[in-house]
């Protein structure tokens, strides 16, 4: 049996435009440490989170309010032993009408249960996908990771 990509799905009551506008929003959802641009075709990205995840992502397809799509150009885990995951994995946005509601269909394809990272990445795209997305969606207020104070920032903030 072929292994399964992660995927999940959410719906809103929220338009297309607005959903597709809080996805490229990456700074207001995922991660305030984003460099790069997030919302045109080409693209690229760098994402990381203290020394335990770091990726590099291009936008590779981008279809105004229906489909987004990252290919993972390069990826860093402190918590694998495997160096590799992730790395040409795609993470697929598709945004469909569904009646009065729209639904977000999350995909990464090749994040599989093989994966050493699996479940740490599952629990991790929930939270941000279900909650921060989801909220920065409606509400206009996502839960991203912070800024990270730098240990210069963090030594002179106690003197």
């Amino acid at each position: 049996m072929k292994s399964k990509n992660f995927t999940t799905t959410f719906l809103v009551g929220q338009t297309p435009a607005e959903i597709f506008n809080s996805i490229n929003n990456v700074r207001g959802w995922w991660s305030e440490e984003i460099e790069g641009s997030t919302s045109h075709l080409n693209d690229e990205f760098t994402y990381h989170y203290e020394d335990v995840h770091s990726c590099k992502m291009k936008l590779i397809e981008v279809v105004p309010f229906k489909k987004v799509v990252w290919l993972v150009l390069d990826n860093y885990f402190s918590f694998t032993s495997g160096k590799s995951e992730w790395i040409g994995n795609k993470i697929i946005f598709e945004i469909e009408a569904k009646g009065n509601k729209t639904q977000i269909r999350f995909t990464q394809e090749g994040l599989v249960p093989e994966y050493e990272c699996f479940d740490v990445c599952e629990k991790a795209w929930t939270d941000y996908l279900q909650n921060s997305l989801k909220n920065l969606i409606i509400s206009g207020k996502g839960a991203p990771n912070p800024k990270e104070v730098k240990r210069s920032q963090k030594l002179n903030a106690s003197n």
